[in-house]
């Protein structure tokens, strides 16, 4: 007869136990997806697009060597006076800039981002130009595709080496060298910003401009709001009809009544 107690009690004992582990796993359940929800309620209020840092970008590092040679360029093989070597320092410099601007006003102006990027790759072009017109107008060889020298170089400066040897090489190019050398890094640099302003202009049409991204944002957070609202009146009105929850105001109340009596 003990030993029956015993299993019994065992067995009050085990059910009890799996009753808590099923309670413990609704438990983890709820709160994971009351976790997800937060999450997403939170992914929806942000309307800010995110970019990345325009440092990191590729392009940038290269208007940066761009503008590092011209600089170099003007100071040796202009002379001092000549209006050239302002325009074309600017025009380099202005490529640069107008990445920096554009990248960090991303966030709140898809136009204003689009339109410095051009304005990057314009200034480019201009520049682009100076340096041919330096080689011409000297008699000097531009060196075109197919030529040895230029498939080499073009070869040579997509590697990361160029990144970090360029300022100790063009010390010992001639004029014709540097020219070219830029020549090529400006077509990089323009096909690059081409391919930049393909992606936002697709980024824009897909996800649309900041106004857009606003209203979504506020359109989300009011239907969360009126969603939760909803929710707790419903919570509201299972407590109140739960018979066991009206059991307990029941006894709750008789219990005042009879101290009130006392």
């Amino acid at each position: 007869m003990n030993q029956s107690n015993q299993n019994y009690r065992n067995y009050q004992s085990d059910q009890s136990n799996r009753s808590d582990q099923n309670t413990q796993r609704n438990q983890n359940t709820q709160n994971y997806q009351s976790t997800q929800k937060n999450q997403k309620a939170q992914s929806d209020l942000t309307f800010l697009p995110k970019h990345g840092y325009y440092r990191n970008l590729r392009v940038y590092r290269l208007t940066e060597i761009i503008y590092d040679i011209t600089f170099y360029f003007t100071q040796h093989y202009l002379q001092k006076g000549d209006r050239t070597i302002d325009q074309m320092v600017q025009a380099a410099r202005s490529g640069k800039q107008n990445i920096a601007e554009g990248n960090q006003a991303a966030a709140t102006s898809s136009e204003t981002e689009i339109k410095l990027t051009n304005v990057a790759k314009a200034s480019l072009e201009e520049l682009l130009t100076d340096y041919e017109d330096y080689l011409r107008v000297r008699g000097l060889a531009q060196w075109q595709k197919g030529h040895e020298r230029l498939e080499k170089l073009r070869e040579y400066v997509r590697t990361d080496a160029f990144l970090n040897e360029y300022a100790l090489l063009i010390t010992k190019m001639s004029d014709e060298e540097t020219c070219n050398l830029s020549i090529t890094l400006i077509h990089q640099a323009m096909y690059m910003l081409q391919r930049l302003l393909e992606t936002m202009q697709r980024r824009f049409v897909t996800e649309g401009g900041i106004k857009e991204q606003m209203f979504k944002a506020r359109t989300n957070y009011r239907s969360n709001q009126g969603g939760q609202s909803y929710q707790n009146y419903q919570n509201t009105q299972s407590t109140q009809n739960n018979p066991s929850n009206r059991n307990d105001q029941n006894n709750q109340s008789t219990q005042n009544h009879q101290n009130y009596q006392k």
